[in-house]
């Protein structure tokens, strides 16, 4: 038992980036559910590219990261707007547009400054094994934030994720419902990118919510099976990272990927079996 429990009670940074891993895990559960019902993993996608520019230039100027990356998103999230409501372009192609611009200015920006070199896998891969005390405030009252609107706001979010139109006909303002869903994925990129990284935070996002989705039919149920991914995620894959001196984001990202297939292929086999004597 030394081996898997040790490391975490003589290292500070493994503590540190355990406690992390699980508020990330626990803020990805609640709004990587609604992506993964409401079929918004594009948009998640750009959005965790779209930041590099924002950090980039906050990097630049001497501003803090997560600033950058909140004006990253609200170029992103606004720029879809804008051109969906003045044009008569979809709104995939909208975010694909943004997603793959934003993206080449960041890289553009990050290739062309010095002193950016040494920040570019920080900010691609996060730093896991760096959080400090001001990374876990941040990412606490990201988790807070987002529960909180996702109760108040869970009648209009589970109508949305079966069908719009129901929104509406219940007296809800779907446009509305939508814009806030948006801006918990915003918020939940921008504080989680600084833990994950902005490549990474993407699968934290899907993963687990994708293990929920196959074994449940309720929201509820779905969220709290992918914070259980999520926790155990985050605990196997810093194991490896200190063992195998693996990169920790990328460790911890990988155990998620790897646990969601395994369960699709337990669901496929049992689903397969049910047939078969059907």
């Amino acid at each position: 038992m030394g081996n898997f429990v040790r490391p975490f009670l003589d290292n500070e940074f493994l503590q540190r980036a355990f406690l992390a891993g699980v508020l990330v895990s626990l803020t990805c559960a609640v709004v990587g559910t609604y992506v993964v019902l409401r079929g918004m993993a594009f948009i998640g996608d750009a959005l965790a590219h779209g930041v590099l520019p924002g950090v980039a230039g906050a990097l630049m100027i001497g501003m803090p990261a997560m600033a950058g990356a909140a004006v990253g998103a609200a170029v992103m999230v606004g720029g879809v707007g804008l051109i969906t409501a003045r044009s008569k372009l979809s709104n995939d192609t909208a975010i694909g547009l943004l997603f793959i611009g934003l993206l080449a200015l960041g890289v553009v920006m990050v290739s062309s400054a010095d002193s950016l070199t040494g920040d570019l896998e920080a900010i691609l891969f996060g730093q896991f094994l760096g959080v400090n005390t001001s990374d876990l405030v941040a990412q606490s009252i990201a988790l807070g934030f987002v529960v909180v609107v996702a109760v108040v706001a869970s009648r209009p979010f589970l109508l949305l994720c079966f069908d719009a139109d129901l929104v509406s006909a219940m007296g809800y303002r779907a446009a509305w419902y939508h814009r806030l869903m948006l801006l918990l994925i915003a918020a939940t990129v921008v504080v989680s990118f600084q833990t994950v990284g902005a490549l990474l935070v993407f699968g934290m996002l899907l993963a687990p919510a994708g293990v929920g989705a196959l074994i449940s039919k309720r929201i509820g149920t779905m969220m709290l099976w992918a914070a259980v991914v999520g926790v155990v995620s985050t605990y196997v894959g810093l194991l490896a990272s200190y063992h195998f001196s693996w990169a920790a984001g990328a460790s911890v990202v990988l155990t998620a990927v790897s646990i969601f297939f395994v369960v699709f292929t337990g669901v496929s086999i049992k689903h397969s079996i049910v047939g078969d004597r059907s």
